[in-house]
């Protein structure tokens, strides 16, 4: 590969890794051709970008680029696969899906999720539970509505007992 070859290709991985809030470094290597149609299919479906990168260049891409990822430079050994996604956990429940169905591969390397760093494979379940930027602003705003909801259930139900009552009493007198 030429010289110019290489500072586009770099240019390109580090234009990619910046248009996503988080990414992967997943060993792909093993996988035949079936099942890595398979995987770049679900990838698609599941809104992740997969890229085969060179370790090398990948390495040069992320000094590039502004942060701190010196924790995921001893995961680029062997052939590194790159799995970009704005929501941090869609790439992790896509690996933990194969993985359930009795695939080895794809393997986490290391995950750049949200500013913070995982690396190695036993940290795929923590990753996968990870919530999304909107499953937190659901919870936050279902946590804000509750009280709403219940001073008013309160406020409901209050009164058709104080209705009930002045009923009752009302009656009690003829």
């Amino acid at each position: 590969m030429k010289k110019e070859d290489k500072g586009i290709a770099i240019e390109n991985i580090a234009k990619t890794i910046s248009e996503y809030s988080s990414f992967y470094l997943v060993e792909t290597a093993g996988l035949n051709a079936e099942k890595t149609s398979e995987l770049r299919r679900a990838c698609f479906n599941a809104d992740v970008k997969l890229l085969v990168v060179k370790n090398t260049l990948l390495h040069k891409a992320l000094e590039s680029i502004e942060g701190d990822f010196e924790e995921l430079y001893p995961a680029l050994k062997g052939s590194t696969s790159l799995m970009c996604a704005n929501v941090g956990n869609a790439p992790a429940k896509l690996i933990k899906d194969f993985v359930k169905k009795g695939d080895t591969l794809p393997a986490l390397k290391a995950a750049y999720v949200e500013e913070t760093v995982y690396v190695g494979a036993d940290q795929l379940d923590t990753l996968a539970s990870i919530k999304s930027k909107n499953e937190l602003i659901a919870d936050v705003i279902a946590l804000l509505q509750s009280p709403a909801k219940n001073v008013v259930s309160a406020l409901t139900s209050g009164g058709s007992k104080l209705h009930g009552i002045l009923e009752t009493l009302s009656k009690k007198e003829d």
